[in-house]
C-alpha cells in the first residue's frame, strides 16, 4: 500500500462522491478478459480476509464470495471453464467440504464466468410471430423496444468483438426482460422447436448482456494486446466505429471500455502496454481520461517486468483509475523502468513502500500533465519542466521538421553509394531543378541510421533520376487511391535537396541529429527539418543534441519514436553554442577517415602526419591523435550541454556530463564497441580493426580502387579498365592487378595471390628495413599469419563492413579449397573465363603435379617412413581437392563462362551477386528484404 501524497487528502467532493459499501457481499470485482481467472483467484484470497474482519471466521465465506462478488468473462471457452474451476478450488481451499455441502442444493453456487457466445438471430426467426410476440412482451417491461432488439442482436460477433461490446438496455432493465422472457416461456403451450431455439437464443442474448451493462466497484485486466495491423478486417472496423479515441490497440479500447464497466467513484485496475501514456495515436483517449477520470496510481514497469517476455519491445505499466475527475489530485507513480528483470523491479518497489521518499516515487497531478503538448503521462517531470512547457515556444515555430520520401519499394530504388557507378551519383544538386539538369540517376539519401551526433550516417543512394519519375509511377501503381497524385508517399518533394538537419525517427536509443548540407533527399524514416532562419541552424543542432532535448524527449516521446511530430513539439529556445561548427567538421571528418564514406580520400595510416618507418610507431601517433580529438569533441559536447542547461534554467537538475560511451566517433573505441569490456580490449578492438582496415585498403589497392599516388577513388564506375588506371596514374608504386583477379588460397601457389601481394604493399607503404617487425605486429593483432587471416577471415570481414552489399567478389568452390577475388566494378563478361582458365584451371595443374612428385617421394627408397606416411595423407587430401575443382568446373564455373554473363551496377548487389550462383560465396542474409 502506498499512501497518497500528504498534498491531496480527499477534498469535501471526494467524500460525498466516495463509494459507500454497507458490506463485503456489495462488492463486485470484474475481470472482463479473465483468461483463467488468475486475478479472479487473488481478488478470492483479498475478499477472504475483508470478510473474515467483518464476521469472522465463518464457514460460508466461499460461497458468499462466488455468489456476490466475482465475475469474469472471457471468449475463450476454454480458459472461461478453467477459470471457473481454479475459483472452486479456491473455495475448496477455504472449506474443504464445500463441494459436498452445496451438491445438496437444489441450485448449487456456481462461480460467474460469462463465456461470450455467438447468438444470431435467423431473418426466418425475426419474421415470425413468436418473434414479434417476445419483443412486445419484454417492451411491457418498459424497455424501449429497438432497445431491446438492439441488445438482441448485439452478439452475433461476439466471438470477434467480447467484453468491448455495449449493451444499450440499464442493468435493471435487462434483468426485468429476462424475468419476462421467463414468464412467457413458462405459458407458452406445447412449444415449437423453433419457439425453444428462439428463446434460448434471446435468454443466452439477454444473459451475456447482464454481464456486459452492469456497473462494477473494481473492473481489472490484463487486456490482450493486438495493434490494429494485427485485427482481422471486421474488427479493425468496428473499432473505427465504436472506439475512435483507442481503436489503435485492443488494450486501451479495453481501457475505455473498462471505465464503461465501473461505477461512479469505481476502480478500474489494469496492467497494459505503455504506449498509452506517450504516443500520438493514443492522445484522444489520454485527453478523455484526463478529463473524466482520476489516476490514483501507477507502476511505470517498462521493459523486461516479466522474464518470461525478453527483450524491450514489451515495455508495460500497471495502473489504477477512480472513475471520476478530480483535476488536482496528485497521485502515486513509481518508475520501476530501469530494471532489468522481475527481481529488480520488485526490489524497487518494496523499496518505495517502506521508504516513502525514494528516487522512484512522484505525485503528479493531471493539470500538470496537460501542460505538456499532448499531455503525455510525464509524471517525473519537474515544475521547473512543466514551466517550461508552459512558457517556452516550440520547435515548430523556429523550423518545420518533415517527413520525406518512402519509395514503396527500397529494394528496387535504393543503394549503398558504394555499388554503384560514382559517376551516376549526383552530389551536391542544390535543388529539383539543378538535379534534373544532371542526368544522373542516383542522388544522396538520408535514411536514418544507427545512434550518431552531428554528422556522418550518410551510406546511401536513391534512384531519383528524371526527378523520382520511375518512383513516382511506382507508387501510383501500387496505390490507385491517390488519383495519381505521388505526394503522400513521396513526401514534401519541395523540401528535398535543400540543407537542413536530419535524424532518424526510429531509434533504438538516444536521439541524435546530424546537419546535412545540400543535396541529400531525406525519407521518412530518416527525417529532416528545415529552419525558417538559415542563421539558426547551428543554435537548432546544438540544442537538439543536447542533454535538455534527452530529457525533454523522455516527456514527449519515451517510447523512441521521434518522427516530425514529436520532435516539432520540443520547446525551443534559439541560443547560439559557438562549438557547434568544430563539432560538424570533427565528427565529418571522422565519418570521411573511413573506406565506406564518399568523402575518404586516404587511409589516417599513411597520413605523412603519421607516417613512421615502424608500423607500431604509426598505429600509436594516430591513436594518440584520435584521443585528442575524441577528448576535444567531448569538451565541446559538455560544452553545449553546459550552454543549454542555462539557458532552461536546468543547472539544479542536470549536469553537462556525456558518457565517452556517447561521443560518436568511430575512432573512439567506448562508443564503437561500448558493452562493459575493459580498457585493454577495448584498445585490443581498436587496433585490429585498424589493421584491418590499412589490410582492406591495401586489396583496394590490388584492384585500383584506390592508389597510393592520389586521394579518393581511381577505378570506381563500371567496366572501367587498367588503362583507365594507368591514365591517371602513370607510374603506380603499387600497381592495380592486370586482369582484375587475385587468387585467395591455403599456399603459396601464385607468386601474385592476395596474401604476396599485401606483403608487397606493405614493404611499399613501410620500407623493407623493419618489414618483418611489421608484419609481426599485424599478425599479432590479428591473432593469426596473414595468409590464414585471408584465407579464412577476410572475405567475411569484407561483407561486414559493407553491410552485405560487398565490393569484392570470392569465386569459391564448394568446399572453399580454390577462391578468388574480382572488383565488381571492373567486372567484364570475359571474368569468369579469366578465373576458369587463368586461375582454377592453374591451380588444378600445380595440384596435379605436386602429386607426382609426392608419388614419387612416396616411391623413393631413401625418403623416410614418416615422410612417406605423410606424402600418403598429402597425395590423398590433393586428390580430394582436385576433385573438389573437377566438380566445380564442371558443373558451376564453366557453364558460367560459357554464358558471358552482363551486369549492371545499377541494379546493385543483391540483384547481381545471385546471378552467378553457387560460383560466388554465400552471403547470408543477402536475399532478405529490405523495408519499404
Amino acid at each position: 500500500y502506498i499512501p497518497p501524497s500528504h498534498e491531496t487528502t480527499a477534498d469535501k467532493q471526494d467524500q460525498e462522491e466516495f463509494l459507500k459499501i454497507a458490506s463485503p457481499e456489495e462488492i463486485k470485482i470484474c475481470d472482463p478478459a479473465c483468461g483463467s481467472g488468475h486475478m479472479l483467484v487473488y481478488s478470492f484470497d483479498l475478499l477472504v480476509k475483508i470478510y473474515k474482519e467483518v464476521y469472522g471466521d465463518v464457514l460460508d465465506i466461499p460461497e458468499r464470495i462466488l455468489t456476490h462478488n466475482l465475475y469474469g468473462i472471457e471468449i475463450d471457452e476454454r480458459a472461461g471453464e478453467l477459470a471457473a474451476f481454479a475459483l472452486t478450488m479456491k473455495a475448496l481451499q477455504y472449506d474443504k467440504r464445500f463441494i459436498r455441502r452445496l451438491s445438496t442444493r437444489s441450485e448449487p453456487v456456481q462461480p460467474n464466468i460469462c463465456v461470450l457466445e455467438k447468438v444470431e438471430l435467423t431473418p426466418e426467426q425475426t419474421d415470425s410471430a413468436d418473434w414479434k410476440k417476445i419483443v412486445y412482451k419484454l417492451s411491457n417491461t418498459g424497455v424501449d423496444a429497438s432497445t431491446l432488439v438492439h441488445d438482441l442482436h448485439l452478439f452475433v460477433e461476439a466471438d470477434n468483438f467480447g467484453s468491448l461490446l455495449k449493451p444499450k438496455m440499464t442493468a435493471d432493465e435487462t434483468n426485468k426482460a429476462l424475468a419476462a422472457l421467463e414468464a412467457y416461456d413458462q405459458i407458452v403451450r406445447a412449444p415449437s422447436f423453433d419457439h425453444k431455439e428462439l428463446v434460448s437464443k434471446c435468454r443466452r442474448a439477454l444473459q451475456q448482456a447482464a454481464f456486459l451493462i452492469s456497473l462494477y466497484h473494481v473492473v481489472v485486466a490484463n487486456p490482450p494486446y493486438m495493434g490494429s495491423g494485427g485485427m482481422n478486417t471486421r474488427l479493425a472496423s468496428w473499432a473505427k466505429d465504436n472506439y475512435p479515441d483507442s481503436k489503435s490497440d485492443l488494450f486501451a479500447m479495453f481501457m475505455e471500455r473498462n471505465l464503461d464497466l465501473a461505477m461512479k467513484n469505481g476502480s478500474i485496475a489494469m496492467i497494459t502496454m505503455q504506449g498509452w501514456m506517450f504516443l500520438s495515436s493514443f492522445e484522444k483517449l489520454r485527453s478523455k481520461m484526463l478529463s473524466q477520470d482520476t489516476i490514483l496510481s501507477m507502476a511505470h514497469l517498462g521493459a523486461r517486468a516479466f522474464d518470461s517476455i525478453g527483450g524491450e519491445v514489451v515495455s508495460t505499466t500497471a495502473f489504477i483509475l477512480k472513475n471520476s475527475n478530480h483535476n488536482n489530485y496528485k497521485g502515486s507513480y513509481l518508475r520501476l523502468v530501469k530494471g532489468m528483470s522481475e527481481e529488480e523491479k520488485m526490489t524497487a518497489l518494496l523499496e518505495v513502500a517502506n521508504k516513502r521518499d525514494c528516487n522512484h516515487l512522484f505525485y503528479t497531478a493531471a493539470a500538470d500533465f496537460k501542460k505538456v503538448p499532448g499531455s503525455p503521462i510525464a509524471y517525473w517531470l519537474s515544475d521547473r519542466v512543466l514551466a517550461i512547457f508552459a512558457s517556452t515556444p516550440s520547435l515548430d515555430e523556429k523550423a518545420t521538421p518533415r517527413q520525406g520520401l518512402a519509395t514503396s519499394d527500397n529494394n528496387r530504388f535504393v543503394r549503398a553509394w558504394s555499388e554503384v557507378s560514382l559517376k551516376r551519383i549526383g552530389f551536391g544538386c542544390a535543388d529539383r531543378k539543378s538535379a534534373l539538369a544532371s542526368g544522373r540517376r542516383f542522388f544522396p539519401f538520408n535514411k536514418g541510421g544507427t545512434f550518431r551526433r552531428w554528422a556522418g550516417n550518410t551510406e546511401l543512394v536513391v534512384n531519383w533520376e528524371n526527378d523520382g519519375a520511375e518512383i513516382k509511377a511506382s507508387i501510383i501503381g501500387k496505390y490507385p487511391y491517390l488519383k495519381g497524385n505521388p505526394d503522400f508517399v513521396a513526401k514534401n518533394p519541395n523540401f528535398y535537396f535543400r540543407s537542413g538537419l536530419t535524424w532518424s525517427a526510429l531509434s533504438s536509443g538516444l536521439f541524435s541529429i546530424r546537419y546535412q548540407p545540400a543535396g541529400f533527399i531525406f525519407a521518412d524514416k530518416g527525417q529532416a527539418m528545415f529552419p525558417y532562419s538559415d542563421g539558426d541552424m547551428l543554435a537548432l543542432e546544438g540544442l537538439l543534441n543536447s542533454k535538455v532535448v534527452i530529457d525533454v524527449l523522455k516527456a514527449i516521446s519515451p517510447t523512441l519514436d521521434f518522427n516530425a511530430g514529436y520532435i516539432a513539439k520540443i520547446p525551443c529556445l534559439i541560443v547560439n553554442s559557438p562549438g557547434v561548427s568544430s563539432l560538424n567538421t570533427g565528427f565529418l571528418n571522422d565519418w570521411d577517415s573511413y573506406e565506406t564514406s564518399w568523402g575518404f580520400a586516404s587511409l589516417p595510416l599513411l597520413d605523412p602526419d603519421s607516417r613512421q618507418m615502424m608500423l607500431k610507431s604509426a598505429y600509436q601517433k594516430l591513436r594518440v591523435h584520435w584521443e585528442v580529438i575524441t577528448h576535444e569533441m567531448h569538451r565541446l559536447e559538455e560544452e553545449n550541454n553546459l550552454i543549454f542547461i542555462e539557458a532552461y534554467g536546468l543547472k539544479d537538475e542536470m549536469n553537462q556530463d556525456v558518457p565517452l560511451s556517447e561521443i560518436t566517433l568511430t575512432c573512439n573505441p567506448h562508443y564503437r564497441y561500448g558493452g562493459d569490456k575493459s580498457d585493454a580490449e577495448l584498445e585490443s578492438l581498436l587496433l585490429a580493426d585498424t589493421l584491418r582496415e590499412f589490410i582492406s585498403y591495401a586489396v583496394g589497392c590490388m584492384f585500383g580502387r584506390y592508389a597510393l599516388e592520389k586521394p579518393g577513388l581511381i577505378l570506381a564506375n563500371q567496366g572501367e579498365t587498367l588503362e583507365d588506371y594507368l591514365r591517371l596514374i602513370p607510374e603506380p608504386i603499387f600497381p592495380a592487378d592486370k586482369d582484375n583477379v587475385i587468387p585467395m588460397l591455403d599456399g603459396d601457389w601464385f607468386s601474385d595471390d592476395i596474401s604476396e601481394r599485401f606483403l608487397k604493399f606493405l614493404r611499399v607503404t613501410f620500407g623493407e628495413e623493419y618489414f618483418e617487425e611489421n608484419l609481426k605486429f599485424i599478425e599479432k593483432a590479428l591473432g593469426k599469419e596473414i595468409r590464414k587471416y585471408f584465407f579464412k577471415d577476410f572475405y567475411n570481414d569484407h561483407v561486414k563492413r559493407y553491410k552485405k552489399r560487398p565490393l569484392y567478389w570470392l569465386f569459391s568452390s564448394p568446399k572453399g579449397s580454390f577462391n578468388a577475388l574480382i572488383y565488381m566494378h571492373r567486372y567484364r563478361p570475359d571474368t569468369v573465363s579469366v578465373v576458369l582458365n587463368e586461375y582454377l584451371r592453374e591451380f588444378r595443374n600445380k595440384l596435379t603435379s605436386h602429386v607426382e612428385e609426392l608419388k614419387y617421394l612416396e616411391a623413393s627408397p631413401d625418403a623416410s617412413k614418416s615422410a612417406k606416411a605423410k606424402a600418403i595423407k598429402e597425395i590423398d587430401n590433393f586428390k580430394k581437392i582436385i576433385e573438389e575443382l573437377n566438380d566445380y568446373e564442371r558443373e558451376i564455373l564453366y557453364p558460367l563462362a560459357t554464358e558471358q554473363k552482363e551486369i549492371d551496377l545499377d541494379d546493385g548487389v543483391k540483384v547481381n551477386y545471385p546471378k552467378f550462383g553457387a560460383a560466388l560465396k554465400k552471403i547470408s542474409g543477402l536475399e532478405a528484404k529490405e523495408d519499404e
